[in-house]
């Protein structure tokens, strides 16, 4: 499933609203969850996100933060195309490569990761890709995999030694 690519801006300061043409065939087959292509000028990215009804305005919306906004290279007052895939991925996000190697060699952990909430699993993804040395992404997820281990599975302190 795939939308047709459309022209947005901000609503706000971190959130899209999206149409409800385009948000209600994806909520309405119970995919809330999005693969996004956004262009603006010679710039392109991909993220995945959450489609959101506002309750007080029944209207649709998505995170659209900070870090995503200097990537497109976009400001308040600008216009940029998007287009909203099915996300077909497992996690709702792409699984790094280090990561995906770790879990590989230590399937306790793996074990224990599959357990956790959806939420949790994109949490952890995410701080892994948020770290752009291959080498501190592996050094991060192995400390992971121990915390996990060992019972720990708040996000905030799971990095930790």
């Amino acid at each position: 499933m795939k939308s047709k690519e459309f022209s947005i801006g901000l609503l706000d300061q971190y959130h899209l609203y999206i149409p409800c043409e385009i948000a209600e065939p994806f909520t309405a087959s119970k995919q809330s969850r999005v693969k996004v292509k956004a262009t603006f000028k010679q710039n392109n990215i991909e993220f995945y996100a959450a489609i959101k009804k506002d309750k007080n305005t029944n209207d649709y919306k998505m995170m659209f933060g900070k870090r995503l906004q200097q990537e497109l290279g976009v400001f308040q007052n600008d216009y940029f195309q998007i287009q909203l895939f099915e996300d077909t991925s497992k996690y709702g996000v792409d699984m790094p490569e280090e990561l995906d190697a770790v879990f590989k060699s230590d399937h306790e952990a793996f074990t224990i990761f599959e357990g956790l909430t959806a939420g949790k699993k994109r949490s952890i993804i995410y701080a892994i890709i948020r770290i752009k040395n291959t080498q501190s992404r592996i050094d991060k997820a192995l400390i992971m995999c121990e915390n996990l281990k060992r019972g720990e599975t708040n996000p905030m302190t799971l990095f930790k030694i």
